[in-house]
């Protein structure tokens, strides 16, 4: 029997100060075909795009290094986290956003990016799809020195890490975030750094 159908949705704002918060109320058809009103905070801050950077000739990666207060207020003892590359989808662009990321946080100009998945990061909450992809970077195409938009106060450093160096930073929970923890994972299993792609 196919169940889980959704009828008389109502939406409120509950905030619009960052992002928006909404309080979605709607009722849910359970498996034995009974109805149920069931009440949901859905927060859309937009989809996004993540990328991770790679170098095959030297065997690393781009990684950066930047303030998440989420993160301080949940523990995280100096706030920072070390991730992968990533952005707001601007006009619904993923592989535009994430060159145009590229170039603000990192200071690299690339071409070329490759999507490989995509994901809905915190599916119980949060509406965001993010959008994966790699991308090889080359030592001419550094144009900048990154660091975020001087308008985002964003204060990125960019970090350079051999591929088994970022995996032991995993391993060891230097890197704690989410996306990154998943590019490093599909670089891992799918040999990303001993292949041409």
């Amino acid at each position: 029997m196919k169940y889980g159908k959704v009828k008389n949705i109502k939406t409120e704002l509950l905030s619009d100060n960052w992002y928006t918060l909404n309080k979605v109320t709607f009722d849910y058809q359970r498996e034995d075909g009974s109805w149920e009103e069931q009440s949901r905070e859905c927060y859309d801050r937009g989809n996004g795009a993540a990328i991770l950077l790679y170098n095959l000739d030297k065997k690393t990666v781009i990684l950066t290094r930047q303030f998440r207060m989420p993160t301080y207020v949940n523990g995280n003892e100096d706030g920072f986290m070390v991730e992968v590359c990533a952005g707001i989808l601007e006009k619904g662009n993923a592989e535009e956003t994430i060159k145009m990321e590229v170039e603000e946080e990192t200071g690299y100009q690339i071409d070329n990016v490759v999507k490989v998945f995509e994901s809905y990061m915190s599916p119980g909450s949060v509406t965001e799809i993010l959008h994966f992809f790699i991308g090889e970077y080359q030592p001419n195409m550094k144009i900048g020195t990154g660091g975020g938009a001087e308008d985002e106060t964003e204060n990125i450093e960019v970090i350079e890490l051999t591929f088994r160096e970022a995996l032991d930073w995993m391993a060891t929970g230097k890197i704690k975030d989410g996306k990154t923890i998943m590019l490093l994972q599909w670089a891992q299993i799918n040999n990303l750094l001993n292949q041409k792609i």
